[in-house]
């Protein structure tokens, strides 16, 4: 029988780079603020840090004991006299002279003319007050146990670039480098969507052939913890034009994440609208599904000028999709870069070869070292949320990735804590 020549072959599923790529492309970024840094957790700088103070600002001594110069304890035992103290907040400001020690503690400023901190563990002394005669029986080479001017932060030295997420460790930083406020990026405002006449909303008792509306809790919950703003636009019912209505309810929106609706059913209308609402708007669709399990039916668009992603309804697929492309969208709003750390790890069990589509395979993560081990789930239905719940990590595998044997190295994406 003669073949069809002219017959369109289906278009090559897009790469879950490639779909990275797309989305984060129509991404603009969000307003910036100066605010007080002790309201900055969580946010990205929009503008370099700069050190307005040096730290510390003169040396100091990084243990309890005596100041003295390096060549009056060159010949141990060595006699010294005790001339002064030296504390935290209380330096001495004289020089130290031959033959001289003066009694410092852990964070004070060093004398001029020391260049030698001797701990009191190795000091013999008579008494602990000025005059008093010490015995230094042994000692460290010079600068040992002395923290140099600067050794942290220099005043007028970037300590912290723009798009950096700031954490308590870097607002500390930031104020004890006498910085009071930082400009950064505003939280941006996600609309979640859930798409289907089979939700309820939580709470709720559902009846014959309906589920509880679970997905928006679980986005709710995960921009959140990436920085973001949770907008709740409830539940679109299977009619087309009701997503289009809910995100246009709603202002200020800086993207819109729908859950559901994504695929190829007659009850599926997330792709419709945004192709409905294109006409003589700015929206459209981007793309829709991609090389990806779970995840497949993943949908970019934009609703007039929101961007939107789309993520499939099953629980599993909208997490995993959350993670992958939903989190490194918040940080690109931020003008920041998502970390998604993966490496290398044994397999307890054996995997059969993979198809065309990129696998994000649920699994937990046991173990330390050399003797780390990660265990595929038994089950990986988008559907069983409980899986995923239990799992601590994600093994990936590439398209057509080989058989893999137990004790084999395979690609490991931790699961954050919190996720």
């Amino acid at each position: 029988m003669p073949t069809d020549s002219g017959a369109k072959r289906p278009a090559a599923l897009l790469s879950v780079a490639d779909a990275t790529t797309a989305i984060l492309a129509m991404l603009p970024r969000t307003a910036t603020v100066e605010m007080p840094l002790a309201d900055c957790l969580g946010l990205r700088l929009a503008e370099d840090l700069t050190a307005v103070l040096t730290l510390p600002p003169q040396s100091v001594s990084a243990m309890d004991g005596y100041a003295v110069r390096q060549d009056d304890v060159a010949t141990l035992p060595a006699k010294l006299r005790r001339i002064a103290e030296s504390a935290a907040g209380h330096p001495w400001q004289g020089r130290i002279g031959s033959g001289e020690a003066v009694r410092v503690f852990t964070g004070a400023a060093i004398p001029e003319g020391a260049d030698t901190i001797v701990i009191q563990e190795d000091v013999d002394a008579v008494a602990e007050e000025n005059g008093a005669v010490i015995t230094v029986r042994d000692a460290e080479v010079a600068g040992r146990y002395i923290r140099p001017a600067g050794l942290d932060i220099s005043a007028g030295e970037i300590i912290l670039s723009a798009g950096t997420l700031m954490s308590a460790r870097s607002i500390a930083l930031a104020i004890a480098s006498g910085l009071t406020h930082a400009t950064v990026h505003q939280r941006p405002r996600i609309g979640i969507l859930s798409t289907g006449d089979e939700l309820v909303l939580p709470g709720q008792n559902p009846g014959n052939g309906q589920i509880i509306s679970s997905n928006a809790a679980f986005l709710s919950a995960f921009v959140q913890t990436v920085g973001a703003v949770a907008v709740d636009l409830g539940i679109a019912r299977d009619r087309p034009g009701a997503m289009l209505r809910a995100v246009r309810a709603v202002p200020n929106l800086d993207l819109v994440v729908t859950t559901g609706g994504a695929s190829v059913g007659n009850h599926d209308h997330i792709v419709g609208d945004l192709n409905q609402g294109a006409k003589g708007q700015a929206g459209g669709l981007n793309f829709w599904k991609i090389a990806m399990r779970p995840g497949k039916p993943l949908i970019s668009g934009r609703v007039d000028d929101i961007p939107l992603i789309g993520l499939p309804g099953n629980p599993v697929s909208t997490a995993v999709c959350a993670l992958i492309f939903l989190g490194p969208a918040i940080a690109r709003l931020c003008n920041g870069v998502a970390e998604q750390p993966q490496f290398l790890v044994r397999l307890a069990a054996d995997l059969a070869e993979n198809d065309q589509r990129q696998d994000y395979i649920r699994a937990t993560l046991s173990g330390v070292g050399a003797d780390q081990l990660v265990t595929p789930a038994t089950r990986q239905d988008s559907s069983m949320m409980a899986v995923l719940a239990k799992a601590n990590a994600l093994i990936v595998r590439p398209p057509f990735d080989p058989v893999k044997k137990a004790g084999d190295l395979v690609s490991v994406l931790p699961i954050p804590p919190l996720f």
